[in-house]
């Protein structure tokens, strides 16, 4: 596999670039002496409540009782809103919880957390062929380890901020000579699963999803687009599967289909120190 001189100028500038973006849309806003007031699941109750629209956390938060939601097309949209004291608390998943709050030290994410979740790739329902092929390259891809590295270079302490690269020094290419092509759909507002770099989508499902296209012999194509609409762009065959931090529930499972789980995670609370 060959390091493509797309994926070096990302390489070379994700970092860089991740930081100016956060801290232009998110991460410059104030609390404004507003108070938290919410320290526990259980003060949730009443209590106005920020979400991104169509999430596991929008579930969770619409099961609040008296709670107020506030849906937003982005999570940072609502860990700005927070920060300004327009809403008492934002319930997310716990990896981008965590990129937020090391850019913010005015916010933390409570003790207390809801059930595990799992992330998967969507498949249009019926495409048995494409499902069994992603199933048998994630098999693949967690014996070989590289499930993990991609993982390790992301998430946790020795996240780099760049890129996965194979030991061997080149980038998954995602297949980038084959004529036969995947379309990913994804939205670049959850990091570190998505961002946006300049005019490339990066994160850890974008690394994915390019060592699985390697592993097919297929090249990786990436539509950005908002969240609420990727299941239904995999539903309609608009695109080839949905790759997005995606938790598997049971509503999604009506409309499309998904594969084995590739990660884990948790819907946590964020709030104001």
């Amino acid at each position: 596999m060959k390091k493509t001189r797309k994926f070096a100028k990302t390489a070379k500038s994700l970092a860089m670039a991740a930081a100016v973006i956060m801290s232009a849309c998110v991460f410059s806003a104030c609390s404004g002496g507003a108070k938290n007031t919410v320290n526990s699941i259980d003060d949730l109750s009443g209590k106005h409540i920020g979400v991104q629209l169509d999430t596991v956390g929008d579930i969770f938060a619409s099961d609040i009782e008296g709670a107020v939601v506030e849906r937003y097309t982005k999570g940072a949209d609502a860990i700005q809103a927070l920060k300004q004291g327009a809403i008492d608390a934002v319930i997310i998943d716990n990896d981008p919880a965590n990129v937020f709050i090391s850019y913010n030290s005015d916010i933390k994410i409570l003790d207390e957390a809801f059930a595990d979740e799992e992330y998967a790739i969507a498949v249009q329902k019926g495409n048995t062929e494409l499902l069994n092929d992603i199933n048998g390259a994630l098999a693949e891809l967690t014996a070989e380890g590289v499930m993990d590295n991609i993982k390790a270079n992301w998430i946790g302490d020795s996240a780099t901020g760049k890129p996965y690269v194979f030991p061997d020094g080149t980038f998954p290419d995602g297949g980038m000579e084959s004529t036969e092509k995947l379309v990913m759909a994804t939205n670049a507002e959850f990091p570190p699963y998505e961002l946006m770099v300049g005019e490339d989508v990066g994160g850890f499902d974008v690394d994915m999803m390019r060592a699985v296209c390697a592993k097919l012999n297929m090249e990786l194509e990436i539509k950005n687009m908002e969240f609420d609409t990727i299941i239904t762009a995999v539903e309609s065959g608009t695109v080839d599967v949905g790759v997005a931090g995606m938790t598997i529930t049971e509503e999604r499972k009506e409309k499309v289909d998904f594969s084995d789980p590739y990660t884990t995670s948790k819907q946590v609370v964020v709030v104001r120190k």
